[in-house]
């Protein structure tokens, strides 16, 4: 069973986004070897662009020890775009590589060192709080799951 990945920043606080992930996480088990990496995150109450910086460095960092040397999917706003059945389609072509690791980066996003560490995926131009990117990836993994094993679900 293909093994997915999913490194994220920050942990879900919200119950209503731990309920959604925790459903589309009992599916995706279904059909791959699914696990969560949660790194920490730095909350800031008055931030200054330095700040910011090193927080993003410092996340970054932390992200890239979890991915070296790992197939890795980066969640950025200028990476490609997929419709669902071209996202399956591209998880079933790694078929060759055991595990493939997404990445959602923190409040503050990522440095350019994470988005050249594997290919970047977009779900558009707007930006989403990252919490709830876990659960829209989480769905669109199940929703992938469901083409490639050519199961219905809601269109």
């Amino acid at each position: 069973m293909r093994k997915i990945t999913l490194v994220c920043v920050g942990n879900l606080k919200e119950k209503y986004l731990k309920d959604a992930f925790n459903e589309y996480e009992k599916r995706i088990s279904k059909y791959f070897d699914f696990r969560v990496i949660e790194l920490p995150e730095t909350k800031l109450t008055k931030p200054t662009p330095a700040e910011i910086e090193r927080v993003i460095k410092a996340e970054s960092d932390r992200i890239l020890e979890k991915i070296k040397g790992k197939t890795a999917v980066i969640l950025a706003i200028e990476g490609r775009e997929m419709s669902s059945p071209e996202f399956a389609n591209f998880i079933e072509q790694q078929s060759n590589i055991s595990e493939i690791y997404f990445v959602i980066g923190g409040s503050y996003g990522l440095d350019a060192r994470v988005k050249a560490a594997g290919k970047t995926l977009s779900f558009g131009k707007l930006t989403y709080p990252h919490q709830l990117m876990r659960v829209v990836l989480a769905e669109q993994i199940y929703r992938a799951a469901t083409i490639i094993n050519n199961i219905e679900y809601h269109k």
